[in-house]
């Protein structure tokens, strides 16, 4: 049973869907406008890995997953004056660059990618009917949602609409009937894309796009319209006000049905106190890491190294230790003489059944690498029978490792392949320092500590820090002994 934490009711909950062989999750993807830096990279990843894991426990064809591309926008807009181009040619660019780089970090592509732009008759259809039901008024040219009129706003983020009313960080405009009334169109000057409508020329508000995009997305032809899908998912900074003014508009124009059974969103990536943003221009795009090594699957196992719902700090140590980790299963990868591969054992599956733990999940496939690698260590020591019995011991459990990591997208290449690209770009950095004996033995108990008090996290960040200095742990029946590599 896959357990999820809901943003809405703040626990974890059975994931229970509302039709198991037709399972609907809608991820908020990119605004294309520019680059994708590696904070717009981790709802990719994520989702990506949860849409891995459905499949996995529900059947290949049980899962219809949208990502949506947001392809008119004030931003993209402004790029293409800048440049002197149309917003079309910025929005064709970016969003090519985007599927490139997710291509490149091993996220495979979703079910429904629904552009803006070709939905905006559905956005619409979709105001008409909140005017028509008293949920939404026409102003100076603009239709605004009214919060006033639903009762429930505030009900994802758990904010007062007095408190949102009175410190409100949404432009006010004299034509609003309240500060927290948001705009549903808005109307376009000469020059400047739009759309024809009732209310004149213009173009869609941000919130109402994935509100139409997925009414349309959930329903079906032999069972109609589907206002309530299973999934909807996206990062925390979409809390609010986007993601609570998708529930406030569905639901009224869907005579209070909820939008979504499970509400799901993942941390911030930052960089030191910050979180990574355009804005504050402290980003690293995907493009600048694959130029530097175009691995992907270390950027891929860095987003997965920290759990979802918490921040990650991305710093060249967490890329040094995904790079020395990757590394070394690719090492007790190379053990296998065919790929053929039995399930995913079961504390590994049971890991990311948990909230998508995929900290634990990791640790997991560390411990089958370094058994795999000791097993096969000691045949070479042994002859005859006993050698390839160790041997055949080896491969089964470097093949129940890769197992592991093509459940969640990771040892995809070949062992030699990973090396090629290795000696083509990658070099190791000296470590700034080397540790001694000592040390190296305090950590080891350090961890031993944390494994034995079931802190998972901290033992497994104590074996990247350590991997990161050189120092390769092997953990067998007498402990922990370990080398430098």
């Amino acid at each position: 049973m896959i357990r999820l934490y809901d943003t809405l009711v703040r626990e974890k909950r059975d994931f229970v869907p509302a039709d198991p062989n037709r399972i609907t999750m809608y991820v908020c993807g990119p605004t294309v406008y520019g680059r994708a830096h590696i904070g717009n990279a981790r709802p990719a990843v994520v989702f990506d890995t949860l849409a891995r894991l459905i499949r996995h426990e529900f059947g290949a064809d049980s899962l219809v997953y949208a990502r949506n591309v947001t392809d008119v926008d004030d931003k993209i807009i402004a790029s293409a004056a800048e440049e002197g181009v149309s917003p079309r040619e910025i929005a064709v660019r970016y969003e090519k660059f985007y599927l490139e780089d997710m291509a490149a970090l091993g996220v495979q592509p979703p079910d429904f990618a629904p552009h803006a732009t070709k939905f905006v008759p559905d956005m619409i259809n979709m105001i008409k009917r909140l005017i028509d039901g008293g949920f939404a008024y026409e102003a100076s040219g603009h239709v605004l949602f009214e919060i006033a009129k639903d009762v429930h706003y505030g009900i994802l983020s758990r904010r007062d609409p007095d408190a949102i009313r009175a410190g409100a960080r949404v432009e006010v405009a004299p034509f609003k009937r309240d500060p927290g009334d948001f705009v549903l169109w808005k109307p376009s000057n000469k020059g400047v894309i739009g759309w024809d409508s009732p209310w004149g020329r213009g173009r869609p508000g941000w919130h109402i796009e994935c509100s139409a995009m997925i009414e349309a997305f959930g329903s079906r032809r032999d069972a109609g319209r589907v206002d309530t899908i299973d999934i909807h998912g996206g990062g925390l900074d979409l809390i609010f006000p986007h993601h609570e003014n998708e529930i406030a508009q569905s639901r009224c124009a869907h005579d209070g049905t909820p939008l979504a059974r499970y509400w799901v969103h993942n941390g911030f990536v930052d960089m030191g106190a910050e979180k990574m943003s355009k804005s504050l221009g402290n980003i690293i795009t995907v493009g600048d890491l694959i130029s530097e090594d175009p691995r992907g699957e270390i950027y891929r196992l860095a987003l997965l190294s920290g759990h979802y719902r918490q921040p990650l700090p991305w710093t060249e140590q967490l890329v040094a230790q995904s790079k020395a980790r990757l590394t070394r299963w690719y090492r007790a990868k190379r053990i296998l003489k065919y790929r053929r591969s039995p399930k995913a054992p079961e504390p590994f599956v049971s890991a990311l059944r948990d909230d998508l733990n995929t900290p634990a999940a990791l640790s997991i496939i560390d411990e089958l690498a370094n058994e795999a690698l000791r097993v096969r260590e000691y045949a070479e020591n042994e002859t005859g029978s006993q050698r390839e019995r160790l041997i055949t011991q080896a491969a089964r459990i470097a093949r129940q490792m890769l197992a592991c990591g093509e459940l969640i997208g990771l040892l995809k290449e070949s062992s030699n392949a990973w090396e090629t690209k290795r000696r083509l770009k990658f070099r190791v950095e000296p470590a700034r320092f080397k540790m001694t004996g000592p040390q190296i033995e305090m950590r080891i108990s350090q961890r031993t500590e944390a494994k034995a008090a079931r802190d998972f996290a901290t033992a497994d960040r104590i074996r990247n820090e350590l991997m990161a200095e050189g120092i390769i742990l092997e953990d067998g029946i007498g402990g922990t002994t370990w080398r430098r590599e």
